[in-house]
């Protein structure tokens, strides 16, 4: 058992050293001087015609073309093609979610902009976009907050140390490997106006992802929730997401400041922030709801904290997700407010609002950026790197720590789950500048097949060991 403490600081210590050196190595790098900043620039809202008769058909093809009318046709087509898609994904049993992704990849200039691209500019105009973007923020603030509230905090105790390595060595791994990968890309894919530094580090925490919502409810579809490999599975991504949101925080807040002493005052502040939510809030949260009658009166406290942790989250330059993450983490886990809440939010943020996200991601997914065959060969060695640091890497720390192998490789596959928590990552990204179009689409289409191969490998493993095992009974 000691030696087994000792692989934790040796582990992380290693790779740590590593992920520096070639920070430090890739500072020295060249910019690229071709490519540009694809930062999303608000459209003002284009007029609309005048009503040259007063005729019918004028003043509906008036109404057609006012803003709110062309966002509740945008709306109800994303949720027609998200639904369909999520059904069609659940028929060939995969998670709704990889149906969902692909509907919007699908609604995107990546086909149906391919093949009807005035259809496409009619129905998704550019200047309708910022709409659809504040309200998959809002949708994404709202999930956020959910996945805080889900988090089981006593089942990561129980199972601490063994979760917090296998976690942890799934993310200083593959962020490891980002990073290197980050140095050999960094020159030709990196925006002229973004360092290495903050491009390195979006590499490395794209590449360390989890969607731990997911894991639970792939977890939960194959009755795997009271197991000791479902139970571990959880813990390790629950561990992983917290790690992982703080890493990110971490990494927005250099890539916002731009220089190291703007960066560290911002991480101070993030620690402050987290610091007295934990400590402060949360305590006279659970006192307030404990005195507190009638669930209105909770409710509203509980989106009032959200709503004043995302906008402090957002002041201090860690992004408004980060702040309803923790928001939902701190609602007191004794009185029945998170069950009320989340009931309240799931359906609409899932229903609803994340379907828009999903549309959105795939607005700004254009694989047909990706037209030459070097391209598709960064791609593949994209793919490598994620499953080899991701998979492997939580696999071959799970045997370490005394999993069998089906556990392991089981464990490995659900941690390699990456999912919406990844097109989050990778839309922060692409807001802040540092990813470009292609390197973006890249990552999309990653995060689809990383999520899509987690059901066929746990398929695989379970019947490979059930057959090992029944041919030595026999």
């Amino acid at each position: 058992m000691q030696k087994r403490h000792l692989l934790y600081p040796i582990i992380i210590g290693i790779f740590g050293v590593m992920i520096w050196f070639i920070i430090s190595r890739g500072q020295h790098l060249p910019h690229a001087t071709n490519i540009t900043t694809p930062i999303l620039q608000p459209v003002p809202p284009a007029a609309a015609p005048a009503s040259a008769n007063g005729s019918l058909v004028t003043d509906l093809l008036h109404h057609v073309q006012h803003p709110l009318s062309m966002l509740l046709l945008q709306i109800i087509v994303i949720l027609c093609a998200t639904r369909a898609f999520g059904f069609m994904a659940r028929k060939i049993g995969q998670p709704a979610v990889v149906g969902e992704i692909i509907a919007g990849i699908v609604l995107g200039p990546s086909l149906f902009g391919l093949l009807a691209p005035d259809a496409m500019a009619a129905l998704f105009p550019k200047s309708s976009l910022p709409p659809l973007q504040f309200l998959s923020q809002i949708g994404l603030a709202f999930f956020m907050f959910i996945v805080g509230m889900e988090l089981d905090i006593n089942k990561i105790r129980q199972k601490a140390h063994d979760a917090v390595m296998i976690s942890h060595a799934s993310i200083v791994i593959p962020f490891f490997l980002g990073v290197c990968l980050a140095y050999f890309t960094f020159s030709q894919f990196a925006p002229a106006n973004v360092g290495f530094l903050s491009f390195a580090l979006f590499m490395g925490i794209a590449m360390s992802v989890t969607a731990f919502p997911v894991l639970a409810r792939i977890v939960q579809e194959r009755n795997l929730t009271g197991t000791p490999l479902g139970a571990m599975a959880i813990t390790c991504a629950a561990a992983d997401d917290i790690t992982a949101w703080c890493i990110l925080a971490i990494v927005v807040a250099i890539a916002k400041a731009g220089g190291i002493a703007s960066a560290l005052v911002t991480i101070a502040l993030a620690i402050v922030f987290v610091f007295g939510m934990l400590y402060l809030v949360r305590p006279w949260l659970k006192r307030r709801m404990s005195t507190l009658q009638g669930n209105k009166t909770k409710v509203a406290l509980g989106f009032f904290v959200l709503l004043i942790a995302g906008y402090i989250a957002e002041v201090i330059g860690i992004h408004l997700l980060f702040g309803a993450f923790l928001a939902g983490v701190i609602m007191p886990a004794g009185s029945n407010i998170k069950q009320v809440l989340t009931d309240k939010l799931e359906d609409v943020s899932l229903v609803i609002l994340l379907p828009i996200f999903f549309a959105f991601t795939g607005l700004r997914t254009q694989i047909g950026l990706l037209n030459e065959g070097a391209l598709w060969g960064v791609f593949g060695v994209i793919m490598l790197v994620a499953v080899a640091g991701k998979f492997a890497g939580s696999a071959f720390t799970a045997k370490l720590m005394g999993q069998t192998w089906e556990e392991s490789l089981s464990i490995g596959a659900l941690m390699n789950t990456r999912g919406l928590m990844e097109l989050v990552v990778l839309n922060i990204g692409y807001d802040l500048g540092i990813l470009t179009p292609q390197v973006f689409a890249m990552l999309v289409l990653m995060a689809l097949a990383t999520t899509f191969m987690t059901g066929p490998l746990l398929d695989y493993f379970g019947w490979y060991f059930h057959g090992r095992k029944a041919k030595a009974i026999s």
